[in-house]
């Protein structure tokens, strides 16, 4: 097992080493692969300054928020469109029309509504998780097995029961499948909104400092703090998931 976790570091490790080597090159390799050396000295100094925990926790907050309205809006939604055929028929054609255009693509239309603050990227966050969360309760609903329905019949539970005691319980695997893709598309969408919309803090408006300066270095540390905070929230999202699950049938 352990040789295992070892084997996963092997290409992390050649990665870096063909970072360092081209940064080692000519002054062009110098500024598009900045040394490692110079990576863990901006590192420090937003680590001593606590530039980089205030702006990783503005993104953190904001993703966590934007999540849990698009997971609590998309649950609901999704839930209305399974259970209701009208709803269904009325809906369904407008919200697929709408996911079609990519997140990002709303963000214009967006700052001239809602101006750059905050309000403005936590609507772009809460469409990003909305979707997925959409989709999972509405296939996830629609597909629980005619068994549990029909028990719910011989129990002759009414439809607030039916979908709190049966159906709800039936389609969590799927939902929890949806936050996971919500989870993702949230902390993508926070960074990338807060690239656009630079006012206020977050690593997202880190990078686009760094950049006006001309500081390299401190962009490959918040993509890096990106890539390993996204990482961490699945990892836990999951373990979470599968302890909540631990009920499930395993075959």
């Amino acid at each position: 097992m352990k040789l295992n976790h070892l084997r996963g570091l092997l290409l992390p490790l050649l990665l870096l080493g063909a970072w360092e080597y081209a940064s080692r090159q000519d002054a062009a390799g110098a500024y598009a692969f900045v040394p490692l050396t110079q990576v863990g000295s901006a590192l420090a100094e937003l680590l001593a300054s606590g530039e980089l925990l205030v702006n990783l926790w503005a993104s953190l907050v904001r993703t966590c928020t934007g999540l849990a309205i698009g997971m609590v809006a998309g649950v609901g939604l999704g839930a209305f469109m399974a259970l209701s055929p009208t709803a269904n028929r009325l809906i369904a054609p407008l919200f697929h029309a709408l996911r079609q255009v990519p997140m990002l693509g709303w963000i214009p239309l967006i700052a001239l509504w809602l101006g750059n603050g905050e309000s403005a990227k936590l609507l772009i966050v809460s469409l990003a998780a909305l979707y997925p969360m959409v989709l999972n309760t509405f296939e996830s609903l629609r597909q629980v097995e005619g068994r549990h329905r029909e028990t719910a019949r011989v129990l002759m539970l009414g439809r607030w029961q039916q979908l709190r005691l049966i159906l709800l319980p039936a389609a969590l695997p799927g939902i929890a499948a949806g936050v996971l893709q919500a989870l993702a598309f949230a902390w993508v969408t926070s960074v990338g909104s807060e690239l656009f919309l630079s006012s206020g803090a977050g690593l997202g408006s880190l990078m686009m400092n760094a950049e006006a300066a001309a500081r390299m270095e401190v962009i490959v540390v918040c993509v890096l703090c990106i890539g390993l905070c996204g990482y961490l929230m699945s990892w836990l999202c999951t373990r979470l998931a599968r302890r909540l699950l631990r009920w499930r049938p395993t075959h």
